[in-house]
């Protein structure tokens, strides 16, 4: 059965033979297999689609989801988007849905007791700048200066502050890394994916973690750093970060030439 709150829906399905289709009109939302048999395929297709058609769909599994893997399938031909082992990872994936319907198909087992295969999804506009935090080939490059400057205006956290450290974690993945951030000052955050504590007589910070592609890896940096980014499956990933002095610099310029496309509290 399917359960709609908002814009989200949750799809729960007992279990299917042969091959099944399903259609999720919900711009996000999650689906939960139990005892996988057979296939389903999953149609995702929002009730209101952007102007210009262009969707992709992330799924981020559950990390027990189990049974099942999941691919891109397109008149037949399957693609593999997620095995068990990623599942088991957390890792998230994104296709574009030009490129078909999500094809689940149960892994072949006597006992499929005890056996769930359970994600999340999101679709996102390839439109929107930085909408896609997730892809391993993004590239490690700085911002331009005009990204930098929209970015504060419309990433789901503007924060600043320094990394104090990359996490190891213990099922490590070869395409994300997780980053802990300590910040002297959140501007704006959308979900509290960055608390404050620690320290006393007013020596507490703000901490949080943020998602990276593995391969940029963190820089060191002479001085505080501003970083933005988009909330996705509650988790942070960064979008543009710049040392806070020369975004200073860029910001008051844009200022004086009347160019800033919104505006922050600097002070």
């Amino acid at each position: 059965h399917m359960s709609k709150s908002s814009d989200y829906c949750c799809y729960y399905y007992a279990h299917a033979r042969d091959v099944e289709q399903v259609h999720l009109r919900c711009a996000e939302g999650s689906l939960e297999w139990l005892y996988p048999t057979g296939a389903v395929i999953v149609n995702l297709r929002p009730n209101l689609a952007p102007a210009d058609g262009q969707l992709r769909a992330c799924i981020k599994p559950r990390p027990d989801s189990r049974g099942a893997t999941l691919h891109v399938e397109q008149t037949g031909a399957l693609r593999l988007l997620l095995t068990e082992a990623d599942q088991a990872a957390g890792r998230v994936r994104c296709f574009a849905l030009q490129e078909g319907a999500l094809f689940v198909e149960a892994r072949a087992r006597r006992d499929i007791s005890r056996r769930i295969t359970a994600f999340q999804y999101r679709l996102i506009s390839t439109q929107t700048p930085g909408d896609e935090p997730y892809s391993p080939t993004a590239a490690c490059r700085p911002c331009a200066d005009d990204e930098l400057l929209m970015a504060i205006c419309t990433s789901d956290f503007v924060v600043r502050g320094s990394i104090h450290h990359m996490e190891e974690e213990e099922e490590e993945d070869e395409d994300q890394a997780s980053v802990v951030l300590s910040l002297s000052h959140v501007y704006s955050q959308k979900s509290r994916v960055f608390v404050f504590g620690g320290g006393g007589r007013g020596r507490g910070r703000w901490t949080g973690r943020v998602k990276i592609p593995r391969r940029c890896g963190p820089r060191a940096a002479q001085g505080e750093l501003l970083f933005t980014g988009a909330v996705r499956f509650q988790e942070a990933w960064l979008r543009c970060a710049a040392l806070y002095r020369d975004f200073i610099r860029l910001y008051r310029a844009a200022l004086d030439a009347g160019t800033n496309p919104c505006h922050i509290d600097t002070d």
